[in-house]
């Protein structure tokens, strides 16, 4: 079931990216820009869209911020990849946007793709609540900024000259930032549509945030190149703190699963119709990519 609806998600939302970028043109950074937000799991869309369902709003609604986290999320890979930041060559098993192109095309990429992100949520065809929309929109500025992604890039950019390793609470508080803080948003968006309670999907979302970052570091190890699509091996090189380094293999595993457990507990007042959310979980920690 779950890797159905990932799949239905990622096929929905690469048509309506390629729907909203269509009166755009072809100049060489709208390319870039579908380029770059092309492939990937589309596990936020999926989150956005689960989270939408359990809550009973319309499709046609919440297509519009699923479609916002991805290209918001893209951006965050573009910029990610520019040799000022990560310098990394290959993305999901293709040249990175800047290599494909150049960097101010991917600088721009970027730009325009964070900006359409924040046209999706604020357009009357999300939902036909100005107040929601608001909503959808500072959560979003806020998940995406320097209290939220934008924050952990800084840190995880200051730790790479700190005079002495992170600690486990600074790499929780970074991770919470650049990886957990779009997550959050995308599981939450369904219930801020609704106007209903968030609490129980937040938590929810906290614990798969980092325990998707915790999966990353051991991909980080030993993951295989070819199918993680990017450079593996980068995070011991540098001699960065990372929660395997801190934890070990199997303590990173355990905490791992330890998350997991704890995400798929808060979706108990869910029942049933949670499931899928439950199996998105499990994916996390056991994908190869």
């Amino acid at each position: 079931m779950f890797e159905t609806r990932l799949k239905e998600a990622a096929q929905q939302v690469e048509a309506h990216l390629q729907h909203v970028m269509a009166p755009m043109g072809t100049l060489p950074v709208v390319n870039a820009m579908r380029y770059a937000s092309a492939g990937g799991k589309r596990l936020r869309a999926f989150l956005v869209l689960e989270s939408a369902r359990l809550h009973g709003v319309a499709p046609e609604h919440a297509i519009w911020p699923a479609t916002a986290i991805e290209a918001v999320h893209a951006y965050s890979l573009v910029h990610d990849d520019l040799p000022c930041m990560d310098d990394d060559d290959m993305r999901r098993g293709l040249p990175t946007t800047h290599v494909k192109w150049n960097e101010c095309t991917a600088v721009l990429a970027g730009d325009a793709l964070q900006t359409l992100g924040f046209e999706c949520v604020s357009r009357v065809e999300c939902h036909p609540a100005p107040l929601v929309r608001a909503e959808l929109t500072v959560t979003l500025a806020r998940a995406a900024g320097a209290q939220g992604m934008v924050l952990g890039q800084a840190l995880d950019i200051a730790a790479e000259t700190a005079s002495t390793p992170l600690t486990l609470e600074e790499i929780t508080r970074l991770q919470a930032g650049k990886t957990g803080a779009l997550i959050v948003w995308s599981a939450t968006a369904g219930a801020v549509m609704a106007q209903a309670d968030t609490a129980h999907l937040q938590r929810y979302a906290t614990d798969l945030g980092l325990a998707f970052q915790i999966a990353d570091d051991i991909l980080d190890v030993e993951g295989d190149a070819a199918k993680v699509g990017k450079a593996v091996g980068k995070d011991a090189h540098a001699g960065k703190a990372t929660f395997v380094s801190l934890l070990g293999l199997e303590g990173a595993k355990a905490r791992a699963e330890q998350l997991i457990e704890a995400a798929c507990e808060a979706l108990a007042p869910y029942g049933v119709e949670a499931e899928t959310l439950r199996q998105a979980a499990k994916f996390v920690v056991s994908r190869d990519n």
